[in-house]
């Protein structure tokens, strides 16, 4: 799962951006790292890994609109709720590389 944490920090964050509104700054805020890595995030520098479950991906979406509305206090929250889940789906079957 430690692999998986900047996969769910980008869908997290690509969420708060397309779905949301935020800029990169803001996101970046919202999820205590630096508006560069997020930059990195959109650009498919880091976190190549993608998420292709439904339910996790809504999951991912509930979670951008839980730590936007709650502040950073909540991203690690989100992030083991999410990293639950998708232990519970069978772990890897819920990520594939982007090509």
């Amino acid at each position: 799962m430690w692999n998986g944490i900047p996969v769910i920090r980008k869908e997290i964050a690509e969420r708060m951006i397309k779905e949301y509104g935020l800029s990169q700054r803001e996101a970046a805020e919202k999820l205590g790292i630096t508006p560069s890595a997020v930059c990195q995030y959109l650009s498919h520098k880091r976190g190549k890994i993608e998420i292709h479950d439904d339910g996790i991906d809504k999951e991912i979406t509930i979670s951008a609109e839980r730590i936007i509305k709650n502040g950073s206090t909540h991203l690690v929250i989100e992030t083991c709720r999410i990293c639950k889940l998708i232990q519970k789906s069978k772990g890897s079957s819920a990520f594939r590389e982007e090509k």
